[in-house]
C-alpha cells in the first residue's frame, strides 16, 4: 500500500504526530521532532514535508506547516495505536513517555 510506504519513511509519522498539535514553523517542527525522537536533519525534514504535501496530508500556510483535513483524519485513525505502542516499547525496554492518550487529543 502506498500509504504504508509513505508512513514508513523515516520521520514521516513523527511529523504527522507533531503537527496534530497544531501548525508549526520548519524550525519549531524540527525541534519538536528532536525532543521526542533524536536528531532530524533539515534535508530529511524538508524531504518528508514535501512527500507529505504531495500526498495532501500536510499543507504550508502563513502559520507554517499543518495537517490538512485528510492528515487530521489519518491521525485520528492512527491514535488508537498509541497505548499498544507504549506497551510494546516497554516490552522492548525503550518505553516512550510522550505518547498521545487513547482519545487522540494530546495535551
Amino acid at each position: 500500500m502506498a500509504l504504508f510506504d509513505l508512513l514508513g519513511r523515516r520521520w514521516a509519522m513523527g511529523i504527522v504526530w507533531n503537527l496534530y498539535q497544531g501548525p508549526a514553523t520548519f524550525r519549531n517542527l524540527q525541534s519538536a521532532c528532536e525532543r521526542k525522537s533524536g536528531t532530524i536533519s533539515p534535508s530529511i525534514l524538508n524531504s518528508r514535508l514535501k512527500d507529505l504535501q504531495e500526498a495532501k496530508l500536510v499543507s504550508r500556510t502563513l502559520s507554517g506547516y499543518e495537517l490538512t483535513p485528510l492528515g487530521k483524519e489519518l491521525f485520528v485513525l492512527l491514535a488508537p495505536f498509541a497505548p499498544w505502542a507504549q506497551k510494546w516499547s516497554a516490552a522492548l525496554g525503550t518505553e516512550e513517555t510522550d505518547a498521545i492518550p487513547p482519545d487522540g487529543k494530546g495535551s
